[in-house]
């Protein structure tokens, strides 16, 4: 499919083509303007070697556009520093201009990154099984739950840590009996994390009704959860146990 949707050696030849015959000036009724006249720059500069140089590119396009478009999915997501170009070839130029109309490539580059993690994903999934519990959460846990499920599943396992935390501290606040819940409001001015919960269910865990397991559990997510967001990268064996041990501590607290 990748191949197949890459633009190359039909586009190059096409190029070669018109350049080759003196029909150079109809690219310009399909090309973008800046490129066009990038194009028409080096074409008069020399014209053999312009055509044998697209010539030659057929060969190396058809895979090129497609790797350089799942480099750039990458490049997306980190930050680059200024002037980081290097000897970037002409037809990279040419692919952004043909994404701005189709997206092929990066579609096409997107599912390549998709199929990649499936496997991985599988094998992830084996370890886990249902969360069940006996009263319901909150919409917002339940979406914290899947959101670090699935972050566990894609590789994305320091997210998952930090989600995790979340979803107890959603469930937590919750599950509080209301006195409770006003006093822990008033005594951290509305910005109680995990940690202050975990503290004050400890502290009051007849007034709660909370199984006195909870907190020794929920205590193993924030700290992964912290580790995670002040320390640095979380391991997957680390995400794994940080994720089983969220759906444990939310069976003992809905239970």
């Amino acid at each position: 499919m990748s191949a197949l949707g890459a633009p190359g050696r039909e586009f190059c030849q096409a190029i070669a083509e018109l350049a080759g015959t003196g029909r150079f000036a109809q690219l310009r009724e399909v090309l973008p303007g800046v490129v066009y006249e990038e194009l028409c720059g080096r074409y008069r500069q020399d014209p053999a070697a312009f055509v044998a140089g697209w010539r030659n590119l057929a060969g190396e396009m058809q895979q090129g556009f497609v790797q350089h478009a799942r480099r750039r999915l990458t490049r997306l997501t980190r930050l680059r520093q200024a002037g980081d170009e290097g000897g970037t070839p002409a037809w990279q130029e040419i692919q952004r201009a043909l994404d701005a109309q189709q997206n092929d490539l990066l579609r096409a580059a997107f599912a390549l990154e998709m199929l990649e993690l499936v496997e991985p994903a599988v094998l992830r999934a084996t370890h886990l099984r249902e969360c069940v519990v006996n009263e319901p959460s909150s919409a917002d846990a339940d979406r914290y739950l899947d959101e670090a499920t699935r972050c566990y599943f894609f590789g994305m396992f320091t997210a998952c840590a930090v989600m995790c935390r979340s979803v107890l501290e959603e469930a937590t606040k919750q599950k509080l009996a209301p006195a409770l819940g006003r006093l822990i409001l008033t005594r951290y001015r509305n910005t109680a994390t995990l940690g202050n919960l975990l503290h004050e269910v400890n502290n009051n865990l007849a007034l709660t009704g909370i199984d006195a397991r909870f907190p020794h559990v929920a205590n193993k997510v924030n700290d992964a959860g912290r580790k995670a967001v002040h320390q640095g990268v979380i391991l997957e064996e680390e995400a794994r146990d940080c994720l089983q041990n969220t759906r444990r501590a939310l069976e003992l607290l809905l239970l």
